[in-house]
Formats: C-alpha cells, structure tokens, sequence
C-alpha cells in the first residue's frame, strides 16, 4: 500500500511533535490507525487544519484550539492512547509501539516473550535452569 499525500503530511507532522523521525514513526506500524484516529476525533476541519498549519513551537501561545490537538496527537504516539474525552486505547499493539518505551528504551511491560507477569522475575542466567529447577537449599 503506497502512502497518500495526507499520510505523508500525517507522519511528518508527526514527526516534528513527536522528536522521532518518520521512518521510526512508521516502523511502529501503527502510522495508519492513528492517522485514522486523529482524523475522526479532532473532525475534518480541524484535522485539516491542524496538517496545514501545524503550531511552530510546542508552547506557542497562538492557537489553543491547534495546540491541544497538536498535543492529543503527540499524547497518542506515545502511549498508544487518545486523551479524550473519553480517553480511549487505541489497540493492544498501539500500547507494545507507544514511543515512551522506545523513548526509555524498554519493552512495554507484558509484551515480551515471558508475557504478564514476566517483569517480576530475574532473568535466567543459569544457561536453561528456570525459577524452581534449583536443588532447594543450593546456594545462589
């Protein structure tokens, strides 16, 4: 699927709120449905709007109305979530591609191989020999 000019505008708009480049953004996978997202719950003028003139600085007094949805964009790149109201995620994927862990340089906790709960536990270091395959009483 080739992108159109408006997911074009769409990630590198999102590139430039978000400090990732375009490439990263689109590696995640997740580029579409957030277009798609940020399409319906900001309404098509403003979405227009907000791809036409994006604010120039993320604090820019301009215009409010641009800049909150500039920031509900941002927000939605990175925890996979809209702000609302209501706050909604978007996808369980949406939540594992959130930049915040990308940004941390983590893996969304309950996403990895060891799956909900694995985070709790130390790595196996012993070359194959899980929790509970020590002899009891062997040292560390």
């Amino acid at each position: 699927m080739h992108p159109t000019d408006e997911s074009q505008r769409f990630t590198s708009l999102s590139a430039r709120l978000t400090g990732f480049d375009g490439a990263d953004l689109e590696a995640t996978g997740m580029a579409e449905a957030y277009r798609a997202v940020a399409a319906e719950q900001l309404g098509a003028q403003r979405y227009a709007r907000l791809l036409r003139e994006p604010p120039e600085e993320p604090d820019d007094a301009g215009d409010r109305e641009l800049r909150k949805a500039a920031e509900a964009v941002t927000y939605l790149w990175y925890t996979g979530s809209w702000p609302g109201p209501p706050p909604f995620l978007v996808s369980p994927r949406a939540y594992a591609e959130g930049l915040v862990w990308k940004a941390a340089g983590l893996k969304a906790p309950a996403t990895g191989p060891g799956g909900y709960g694995s985070w709790a536990e130390a790595p196996d270091r012993t070359g194959g020999r899980g929790r509970g395959d020590a002899a009891e009483g062997s040292g560390p």
